[in-house]
């Protein structure tokens, strides 16, 4: 019987917020069993640090602007070929709970589902984020919020009182994360009883912002702030960079005001991270229950488990919060680990450099199925069953206008990064700061722009070299038919 796919992506989780990768507050138990099962990549990175670009690359196993999903609030056209459809057109039944955003989600287009191609998911349970279903956001029912008034609950997320940065949150077992939970449990019931092959995406939204966490998880953090350390941020290192990271600064997403570092105190930069660490944490427990449900089933042996994230969250660092145009480490690496018992390696922490785009064929290939002629990742398969090299060299991340409120300049940027640097083009110029370098070896926190350094030149041209290199690489490799041929 051909593996069944369980794929469970978290939302803006960035790569070193999890106890498999050094935190030392963090508490994730059940992320370390399951990098424990199989193979743990520590150079993971999406191909976008904004939401639906991403998520349409890994789907699809194609660049964003390949894929033709390059911004937020943009339609997949018809003729992308997602995963689970590949999937579902060779006998597997596929599901998904949570968030989708490889289309417009937002209320004024999509009141109460977003618009959806024939994306192979039979059984879709959506819900895009985690507002609560109330008078002044109608707006918002949605297949979580239907449950939530099933049950009678209701709820006002209301701005805390200690720290307007964050808001109230509600009980564990009400949560999305905990819906989107029992929502695969049922569907791999049902598909088990089938003795059908299946995938079921789980797209928890959690850790995105708003930060909300279930308030006993919250003081469990709350209560360490001693030991929670303060964003990573030189006073001055902004002065050198492309506008949009000095826009972010006083607000995120150009918006000044919101999520705005420089209005934000200690005490709120460290309450944030301890919300942040809470969601984490409900993130985890709910990956525990899947774990032993496939475990009780007697399934585990025969379920492949991929856990990423779509992007990540710079959570303050460089000044920084959330997610825009910049390509920081904590922006663009992401968390992946990907397990199959008995079949795929275990216990072993690789530090090849991988793709998000890598998912897709990855998926395919691991099912005997031959992969899409449009997709343009590279299959890790070599590597998960006998510990092959990896075979790229560099990753590659775009940033095309992806959030609209980047107006004033727009933001086009382009990113490549190898084992030692890391080079972004701002394109346009603008300002007069043409992109960034960084020698991720003697400088690891991105602080010191060597773009346009005379002592390195050299390298400058290498990687624009190699950054015009994978841009020409994302041109879509499916054959045009031509009229007259």
């Amino acid at each position: 019987m051909k593996p069944n796919i369980l794929w469970i992506c978290a939302d803006q989780l960035r790569y070193d917020t999890l106890s498999v990768s050094g935190d030392p507050i963090v508490h994730t138990p059940n992320i370390e069993r399951l990098s424990a099962m199989g193979v743990q990549f520590s150079n993971a990175f999406c191909q976008s640090p904004v939401c639906a670009p991403s998520r349409a690359s890994f789907l699809t196993g194609r660049y964003p602007r390949t894929a033709r999903v390059r911004q937020n609030g943009q339609d997949i056209p018809t003729d992308e070929v997602t995963v689970p459809k590949i999937l579902t057109d060779n006998g597997y039944v596929c599901g998904l709970a949570g968030k989708l955003h490889i289309s417009a989600c937002h209320p004024s287009v999509c009141p109460v589902t977003e618009r959806r191609i024939d994306d192979g998911y039979g059984v879709f349970k959506w819900s895009h984020q985690t507002m609560y279903a109330h008078e002044k956001n109608a707006w918002m029912v949605n297949d979580y919020t239907d449950w939530l008034l099933a049950q009678g609950i209701t709820h006002d997320d209301h701005i805390r009182e200690d720290c307007r940065f964050l808001h109230h949150g509600i009980a564990s077992q009400y949560s999305q994360t905990h819906w989107c939970t029992d929502m695969a449990l049922d569907f791999i019931g049902k598909a088990t009883t089938l003795e059908k092959s299946w995938l079921f995406s789980v797209n928890y939204y959690d850790p995105h912002h708003q930060f909300d966490p279930p308030e006993d998880l919250l003081q469990k953090y709350a209560n360490k702030l001693d030991e929670i350390a303060l964003p990573k941020f030189t006073p001055g290192e902004l002065d050198n960079k492309p506008i949009f990271q000095r826009k972010d600064h006083t607000g995120a997403y150009d918006n000044p005001g919101h999520y705005a570092y420089t209005q934000m105190t200690d005490y709120d930069h460290k309450m944030i991270r301890a919300a942040y660490y809470a969601m984490i944490e409900l993130l985890d427990t709910n990956i525990g229950r899947l774990l032993d449900d496939l475990e009780a089933r007697g399934i585990l042996e025969n379920t492949m488990i991929i856990f990423h994230s779509d992007h990540g969250e710079m959570l303050g660092d460089h000044g920084i919060y959330l997610k825009g145009p910049y390509f920081y480490e904590p922006a663009v690496r992401v968390p992946l680990i990907i397990s199959l018992p008995g079949k795929f390696q275990a216990e072993q922490v690789r530090d090849d450099l991988v793709e998000l785009t890598d998912l897709a064929p990855t998926i395919l290939e691991a099912c005997g199925i031959k992969p899409y002629a449009g997709m343009q990742g590279q299959s890790l398969l070599p590597t998960l069953t006998h510990g092959a090299a990896g075979t790229r060299d560099s990753v590659y991340c775009e940033y095309y206008n992806a959030n609209i409120r980047h107006q004033n300049p727009k933001a086009y940027l382009t990113m490549v990064r190898d084992a030692r640097y890391k080079l972004v083009r701002s394109h346009g110029a603008v300002c007069g700061i043409g992109g960034e370098l960084y020698d991720l070896q003697t400088d690891p926190g991105e602080v010191n722009n060597l773009y346009g350094n005379a002592q390195h030149a050299a390298i400058q041209i290498e990687m624009l070299e190699k950054l015009t290199d994978r841009m020409a690489q994302t041109a879509d490799p499916l054959p045009l038919r031509r009229a007259n041929w």
